[in-house]
């Protein structure tokens, strides 16, 4: 990587201070809801930066905002993710996880820390007078979970106003199949919406011996389950992206009872709000099957977050920063898949996009996220800095006009 630009030399400089934070939060990871010692310290940091009005405690007990500004001009959000995984870590390295149980295995730990070293560098611009508006560095809890109310971090901070004024969101995501130096983005839908069912099918159960008695809904699974599977090769356009898998299935207490009830539980993935609807339409007559076979059936369905929908304008603005600091830079134009990211309840209020960072360790094979194994490159902390603040700094620079709505909502032109 070229070191030639003066944002990339400040992030290389920062290195140091990237991987220490990025140690300090992987060896001390917090579960959702819980980021309590993670957010004092990102406020701690952000106000040794200097120069940034941080605010705590913002939609969530452990949200933290800082807010950099020199007055008038365009607004840009930055936001990272701060929370880890319920899982037990299996790599041996001198900042392994401290805390049983718990690990950063989806990276937020890196991306808190970039977002750290971004606003040091923006925060040097703004001092120098080299930059005019405003950035806003959103620090969100709760990215992994959701609580009693299906609510994940990212809606709380939105009805906080953590996002009121911003005229364009940016995110990133590290990205273990892309090698450090690499970066992949995508227009339009790019991670889905994510919705997870429970069905129950009832019938009135009976002796193991005496099946003909009573109606049994284990027997009329296996109709229903085809019918799921079938709906998505079936019922959905190849060209529309669409999954149900099921995860769970429950019934019965002993071998010879036909029990009263099957319980079956699953996620839902599509990219489209129409395709969202049919699948939910298409599960409930999969599901209608038994009542043609003497039973009933009960369907919940907990909407989730909704899909990441990148805007074009945005994404315009992240690669033409890219090829100012990293010319040689390879970028990877597809979407990341069906697993889903809450920053998508950002990009459906205002522009917005989230760009997945190459970070595969050089050594140790593929180290996948939510694995017990899952590391990377700290070379690639630096490198999402300067993309972050590149990105930044030239969007205040260049002034892009906007047009609001009272939804919160904005539309980039001329850009």
């Amino acid at each position: 990587m070229s070191d030639y630009h003066p944002i990339v030399e400040n992030a290389n400089n920062l290195a140091g201070r990237l991987a220490e934070w990025r140690r300090r939060f992987h060896q001390h990871p917090e579960l959702s809801f819980q980021e309590f010692g993670t957010s004092r310290f990102v406020a701690d940091v952000l106000k040794e930066i200097g120069g940034i009005e941080v605010e705590t405690g913002v939609g969530l007990e452990t949200g933290v905002t800082g807010t950099l500004t020199s007055g008038d001009g365009p607004v840009i959000a930055l936001r990272a993710d701060m929370d880890a995984l319920p899982i037990m870590e299996e790599n041996r390295t001198g900042y392994s996880s401290k805390t049983e149980g718990v690990m950063h295995a989806c990276g937020h730990d890196a991306h808190t820390s970039i977002l750290l070293g971004a606003a040091s560098i923006l925060s040097d611009q703004f001092k120098k007078g080299e930059l005019k508006g405003t950035v806003k560095f959103i620090f969100q809890p709760a990215e992994e979970s959701t609580d009693d109310h299906g609510l994940s971090g990212s809606p709380y901070m939105i009805a906080a106003g953590a996002y009121d004024q911003a005229d364009a969101a940016l995110a990133l995501h590290v990205c273990p199949w892309l090698p450090v130096g690499e970066v992949q983005i995508s227009d339009g839908y790019s991670m889905a919406n994510v919705d997870v069912f429970e069905a129950k099918i009832h019938g009135t159960g009976g002796h193991g011996a005496y099946p003909e008695l009573g109606t049994d809904p284990i027997w009329m699974l296996g109709p229903v389950m085809q019918a799921l599977y079938g709906i998505t090769a079936r019922r959905v356009s190849a060209l529309d992206a669409g999954v149900i898998s099921i995860g769970q299935i429950h019934a019965g207490t002993a071998s010879n009872i036909i029990p009263t009830e099957a319980v079956i539980e699953g996620t839902i993935r599509s990219y489209t709000p129409e395709v969202r609807d049919l699948l939910v339409t298409e599960i409930k007559k999969a599901l209608s099957i038994v009542e043609h076979l003497g039973g009933t059936f009960s369907l919940n369905i907990q909407r989730g977050e909704p899909a990441l929908k990148n805007h074009p304008a945005v994404n315009k603005w992240i690669t033409d920063a890219i090829k100012q600091t990293y010319p040689g830079m390879r970028i990877t134009r597809r979407p990341f898949g069906l697993g889903g990211k809450d920053f998508g309840y950002v990009t459906e209020k205002i522009p917005g996009s989230m760009f997945f960072l190459g970070c595969a360790p050089r050594e140790g094979g593929q180290r996948d996220l939510h694995t017990p194994i899952f590391d990377l490159d700290e070379a690639c902390l630096a490198i999402g800095t300067a993309i972050l603040a590149q990105t930044a700094g030239q969007f205040l620079k260049k002034k892009p006009k906007v047009q609001r709505n009272e939804n919160l909502e904005v539309e980039m032109l001329g850009t």
